[in-house]
């Protein structure tokens, strides 16, 4: 029987309060499920002695206060208030930290029994961890041709319920194609590793399953509530689980002489994310049925997937599973509980309307876009309520990237930001998350607009700043060109300590000036992934404080490098990992086209 008490659980209350979310609306759950963390310590050793951080939680009262222990010996004279971090002067490397929270002047133990602290590796300009990781063996193709393993997309869950996060792996073999090229692939291996480098199972996806950005979608959540993580991802006869077992039929092979998988069946699995156990495997919803009716008939568009994890009820995770987004396009929700996958709804163009075909991006965004407490799955030009109908529809088409977030605190609510690929319509443009009306865009530039990106990086201008390939300048909440464009259109990271983020690319992090960007952090021994789009494998707020960490593979693919920021701050903040649309952006980041997380908030009010 699962443990009750560990039931990723906090009071509404304590959720609103933190400014983590906006009241539910009247009707709506009271009670929204969120990750149940511990401190995430971690202490890096400089001359000075260890700087120590921790997470300051959704729960933790206002006031809270914070004493800190090393090697079981209080070090702090007086609690430590403001900013979750203690400078251990003269301490000695290799020390162990536990932090305990002091709440009207009485400590209070953790829940977690055996917590302590994370050593990190201190660097001129970050401190890291590297998590040692062991690359699947090489093969050979049907057609002869040879390939090998790199490290690509990650993610982040508590699987064993520890109140610290591991990490899910995805491994790209060397060979792994867009869906619009032809050609075979090496099987997809996704792996899970505790943050010593612990193996903690590897699936295999096996031969039926094709290598590439747009094939594999995997979601890392507690979807049941209790306390530990699942792995959801597509599957297909001859995956062979964590434990061994073997889905369907192990010996078919559906492969064609393009190197497509255009027949045979299609699964749904949700793996136990302890052990890689098949916990619950369905038919894929929608089949691939006629190839032909997604767009083309040589196995393009059929076979483009999204992913997502929403609170479709206001309380629980449901998994969000897509097909196709060029033409035809259908959603679907699911809900494990009870060890099943069950279906809740689904969403398909076909019966919805042609209005609703051709609107999706290379990603999807899932965020409270109503205000009603409940979660909408924002699908590029296009909004799809919670209960699977339609919210609202731009008709401006398909685009290659999209920001969903508080980008105009001035406004109520969320706006969405977003590029277009279409000649035809404006090159971006930025909307009300309600409604889709638009409140400015760019005129067309008769061209397909890449790349775009809307943040927070400058505090000489309230709210985001949102800029593009095609547009010229950067600009302001009114669509204003404010000056200089950054230097990259790809992932921004909370990393200096301010309210403003800074810019990721590749494998290096820079800040944002009027004159011209200031390098902060240039990674040592590590590479990006997915060719042109040049991301990390996975960037989030793992440890620490607020503050994001950026994780890169080694360049022998031998170990993840974990970067974590060694600058101070002035901001007090509860983890970001226990602001739900923050908490899902992490989940659904490996999706396609990886786009950074945002939150529910504006850091900078």
């Amino acid at each position: 029987m699962r443990n009750s008490s560990r039931r990723l659980v906090v009071a509404a209350a304590a959720v609103v309060a933190a400014g983590l979310m906006p009241a539910p609306a009247t009707g709506a759950a009271t009670a929204p499920q969120i990750d149940r963390l511990n401190r995430g310590v971690v202490s890096v050793h400089t001359a000075q002695g260890n700087t120590v951080g921790w997470r300051l939680l959704a729960d933790d009262p206002a006031g809270v206060a914070f004493t800190v222990y090393r090697d079981g010996t209080r070090v702090t004279a007086e609690p430590v208030t403001g900013p979750t971090a203690f400078v251990d002067a003269g301490a000695p490397a290799g020390a162990r930290y536990t932090v305990r929270a002091v709440v009207g002047g009485v400590e209070r133990m953790s829940a977690f029994a055996a917590e302590e602290s994370l050593t990190l590796t201190s660097g001129a300009a970050a401190s890291t961890r590297d998590i040692p990781i062991q690359p699947p063996a090489g093969g050979t193709t049907p057609a002869g041709e040879s390939y090998t393993y790199t490290a690509n997309d990650a993610s982040a869950g508590d699987l064993d319920g520890d109140g610290q996060y591991e990490i899910v792996l995805k491994w790209d073999p060397t060979n792994s194609k867009d869906n619009s090229q032809s050609g075979y692939t090496g099987n997809v291996y996704v792996d899970a590793y505790r943050l010593d480098g612990t193996r903690l199972w590897r699936v295999d996806l096996g031969r039926n399953i094709r290598a590439g950005a747009h094939y594999t979608q995997f979601q890392v959540f507690d979807y049941d509530g209790d306390g530990k993580a699942e792995v959801a991802m597509k599957t297909a006869d001859g995956t062979r689980s964590g434990t061994g077992q073997v889905l369907g039929n192990g010996s078919a092979d559906y492969r064609n002489s393009s190197g497509y998988v255009l027949s045979g069946p299609e699964f749904l699995t949700m793996f136990n994310g302890q052990t890689g156990a098949a916990v619950s495997t369905v038919n894929y919803d929608p089949p691939r049925g006629t190839v032909s009716s997604w767009g083309d008939s040589y196995g393009n568009r059929v076979d483009r997937f999204l992913a997502g994890t929403a609170y479709l009820d206001g309380s629980h995770p449901s998994l969000i599973m897509s097909r196709g987004y060029y033409t035809r396009t259908v959603i679907a929700a699911w809900d494990f509980r009870g060890g099943a996958l069950t279906e809740r709804w689904k969403f398909d163009s076909n019966s919805a309307g042609s209005q609703y075909t051709g609107q999706g991006d290379h990603q999807l965004a899932i965020a409270d876009a109503d205000g009603d407490g409940r979660d909408e799955i924002v699908f590029g030009a296009m909004a799809i309520d919670d209960n699977g109908s339609p919210l609202w529809n731009t008709r401006m088409g398909h685009g290659d990237a999209m920001h969903v977030g508080d980008l105009i605190p001035s406004r109520a609510g969320l706006e969405e930001f977003k590029v277009d690929e279409d000649k035809a319509k404006p090159a971006a443009w930025m909307a009300d998350a309600k409604t889709g009306q638009i409140i400015w865009q760019n005129t067309s530039c008769n061209c397909d607009n890449g790349r775009g990106v809307s943040d927070d990086i400058y505090a000489g201008s309230p709210g985001a700043e949102s800029w593009s390939s095609a547009v010229s300048g950067l600009l302001n909440t009114s669509g204003q060109n404010i000056g200089r464009k950054p230097s990259s259109t790809n992932f921004v990271i909370y990393w200096d300590g301010d309210a403003q983020r800074e810019l990721l690319d590749g494998t290096h992090i820079d800040k944002y000036g009027t004159g011209g960007d200031t390098r902060l952090l240039t990674g040592s021994d590590v590479h990006a992934n997915n060719g042109t789009k040049s991301t990390p494998s996975l960037q989030a707020d793992l440890f620490g404080d607020w503050r994001e960490e950026g994780i890169w593979p080694t360049s022998d693919n031998r170990a993840l490098r974990i970067y974590s920021t060694t600058d101070a701050t002035s901001i007090s903040h509860v983890s970001l990992m226990q602001d739900r649309q923050y908490r899902e952006a992490v989940a659904w980041q490996n999706t396609a086209y990886n786009q950074p997380p945002h939150a529910s908030f504006a850091l900078a009010r």
